[in-house]
């Protein structure tokens, strides 16, 4: 096995990290799981050094060309991060930072952007020719790829979709609509992301619940942990309806930790026709065919792969 077959990606989220190691068929030799030290951004690069190091000892192969799916994008004229739901990365020069600490060039790209990369290659969205790729987790993000190709847009931020107002709101959400991590009032990621269902459920006088918890409960017949799961879906179908409304995909692919939610998958299409412009929808919603590892797969194919 050589190097020159082989790149290394890291999914850096809010409290974990998952690193891979894939090959020109996108086969991949390594996988490692590993917490984020929150809050502190001198531990969060050793540990994505760390995490490096460990994969490269595990195939045997070190100085592997390092990917790095980022929450949050890199200014372009300052080479700083920013619009990151993890605070402690913000303002701060993460690439030129690795790359020192690594003794390497490192590419960073935000998640939904790996997402979308590594689905339509050889995942849920192959061969489509225009998809949308939503992160669902401790934050939301969103890309736009189309015949290929990831869309930046003039200020780099396309397909930010998270931080645009829930669509829709009923006159109970624009009462309560959540603050945002961004500033903002009843932004789609304060209400889809996990925090915000959590949150949420609080508000409506449940306890404080992990997603996982109240998706379980739901799915047990408990009455209230059933209504945070039924709005947060019905949530998700008006947001889902404005991307449709507004750029008509093949495909909408969906990662991170709530993509796991399998009633998102059976109800969300069951809603979001009442929203969206077209009267006879074909766009898909799927989660990503290759789960937890998609979004570090992504990371690896910052860098071309030879083909074996």
């Amino acid at each position: 096995m050589s190097a020159s077959n082989l790149r290394l990606g890291i999914d850096l989220g809010c409290s974990r990290m998952i690193g891979a190691i894939i090959d020109g068929d996108h086969r991949v030799h390594a996988e490692r799981h590993l917490d984020v030290p929150i809050g502190d951004y001198p531990a969060t690069v050793a540990a994505i050094a760390a995490m490096v190091s460990t994969l490269e000892q595990d195939v045997g192969i070190e100085g592997l060309p390092v990917g790095v799916a980022t929450p949050g994008r890199l200014n372009a004229s300052k080479h700083l991060m920013c619009g990151s739901h993890v605070s402690w990365l913000n303002a701060r020069p993460l690439p030129r930072d690795l790359a020192a600490t690594l003794g390497r060039d490192v590419r960073t790209a935000h998640k939904a952007g790996c997402l979308a990369r590594a689905e339509y290659l050889d995942g849920a969205a192959e061969g489509a020719t225009r998809v949308f790729a939503a992160v669902l987790g401790t934050g939301v993000s969103g890309a736009l790829l189309i015949d290929g190709q990831l869309l930046g847009g003039s200020n780099g931020f396309a397909g930010t979709w998270s931080h645009n107002s829930l669509p829709w709101p009923t006159p109970a959400e624009s009462r309560t609509a959540p603050t945002c991590g961004c500033g903002q009032h009843g932004c789609i990621e304060a209400w889809l992301s996990g925090p915000g269902m959590s949150a949420d459920h609080v508000r409506r006088g449940g306890h404080a619940l992990t997603v996982p918890d109240i998706v379980t409960r739901a799915e047990a017949g408990e009455r209230l942990a059933g209504i945070t799961l039924r709005d947060w879906l019905a949530r998700s179908a008006r947001s889902f309806a404005a991307v449709i409304n507004l750029m008509d995909p093949q495909v909408i692919v969906v990662g991170g930790g709530l993509s796991r939610i399998r009633w998102l998958y059976s109800e969300v299409p069951k809603i979001w026709g009442r929203h969206c412009v077209a009267d006879e929808l074909r766009t898909t919603l799927v989660p990503a065919a290759h789960g937890d590892a998609s979004i570090a797969r992504g990371a690896a194919l910052l860098w071309p792969l030879p083909q074996l």
